[in-house]
């Protein structure tokens, strides 16, 4: 079973609008089953006026590719020994997948997404384990991928375009592979830009990046990938091997992130700087006093990277928000929350500096509830105006 979930609104999924007219249903063929998701959580409590945010930008649709899950979220009261059998202290089955969180977040943050995935009729759609340690604040997740896979082929060239129609931007999560390139593929040739969220390198995944215009990637894929030691040196040599890349953010959890951005002009008369003593410098630039996430960055400069080559570039430094450990309740999804937040940033044209601490404070706020998509923050968030204003 193929499927795209459509959002419009933080509260409602439809196809193209919040209903799901007659001319919706005849861009599917009758042996495919549009499914309809909706992730809601009680952020009640947390509310500002509308009249006080800024209005959404006129291109509000994101096509995402990737997965879509259902999570089996246990937290149980220390993580189990081996051949230990423990009880569970709370439990939850929610919405998961890579693609599907982040998308439920740019959904909440008011624009929106469009998702290309699959379920299965036959075989197992993906699922996930999820067991939380409550006293180590950690979490340990088990992955069944969906089978039989999504292959190109189970989607029509014509459903394709429907979906990539008026996007502001294309996102892949690196799941579904041989898809996801004939998706990005097109969505290149139509201009429209490209975010790649790299966990881990799989098949076809070098393809896909070489079409990304934004990569955010998690800890440890930099210097595993270009067998850099050093993270900043990482940076540079992605940037030379990806010269479509526009700029790269690895994310690292509690301390925060690092963003390399590439020049517009590369051709810059700049003073050269080692990328490992320029992070140095900034790290000693952070305010450790302040509990709310903030960035600093460098001046726009030739960023060396011993044996590897120059970048002409800023180089940003994000803070992670210190959460107390009384409201800190899972950490699953946070980085998917974080890239939902990014999606948004580039939407509405959001400058670095304000984008890394609003991604951080969006994800920080989905830590404070069970499962990925439980504590998402609505627009409205008065945690949020500081940086929507």
């Amino acid at each position: 079973m193929f499927l795209v979930s459509m959002s419009t609104s933080s509260r409602a999924i439809s196809f193209w609008s919040n209903s799901l007219s007659s001319s919706s249903k005849s861009l599917l063929p009758r042996r495919f089953t549009l499914s309809l998701f909706v992730s809601t959580a009680n952020t009640s409590r947390f509310q500002m006026s509308s009249d006080s945010i800024p209005p959404l930008p006129e291109s509000q649709i994101v096509v995402g590719c990737g997965a879509v899950a259902l999570d089996f979220l246990a937290v149980v009261a220390a993580y189990p020994k081996p051949d230990d059998k423990i009880r569970s202290i709370d439990f939850k089955v929610a919405g998961g997948g890579n693609a599907g969180n982040a998308l439920t977040c740019a959904a909440r943050l008011g624009l929106s997404p469009r998702i290309i995935s699959k379920v299965s009729e036959e075989g197992n759609s993906t699922f996930c384990y999820v067991i939380i340690d409550d006293q180590a604040k950690t979490r340990t997740g088990i992955l069944t991928p969906g089978y039989p896979p999504f292959m190109p082929s189970e989607l029509p060239l014509s459903t394709l375009l429907s979906a990539l129609d008026g996007a502001r931007i294309a996102y892949f999560d690196g799941r579904l592979p041989e898809t996801a390139i004939v998706i990005a593929q097109e969505a290149a040739r139509k201009n429209i830009p490209i975010l790649v969220d790299v966990e881990m390198e799989g098949e076809g995944f070098a393809d896909l990046l070489k079409l990304a215009d934004y990569a955010v990637c998690s800890e440890n894929f930099p210097q595993a990938w270009t067998e850099v030691p050093s993270m900043p040196g990482a940076l540079v040599a992605l940037l030379l091997r990806l010269p479509n890349l526009k700029f790269v953010i690895v994310t690292l959890g509690e301390n925060g992130c690092i963003m390399l951005q590439r020049s517009v002009d590369e051709n810059l008369d700049l003073e050269e700087i080692d990328v490992d003593s320029l992070l140095e410098t900034l790290e000693q630039r952070k305010d450790k006093s302040v509990a709310s996430p903030t960035s600093v960055s460098s001046l726009e400069t030739k960023l060396r990277a011993n044996g590897i080559g120059t970048v002409c570039g800023r180089l940003f430094v994000g803070t992670a928000e210190k959460i107390p450990p009384s409201e800190l309740t899972d950490t699953t999804g946070a980085g998917d929350a974080f890239i939902g937040a990014v999606l948004y940033a580039i939407c509405t044209n959001m400058p670095p500096e304000k984008m890394l601490p609003f991604a951080a404070q969006v994800a920080a706020a989905n830590c404070r509830a069970l499962g990925a998509r439980g504590g998402l923050p609505h627009r409205t968030d008065p945690r949020l105006a500081s940086f929507l204003q």
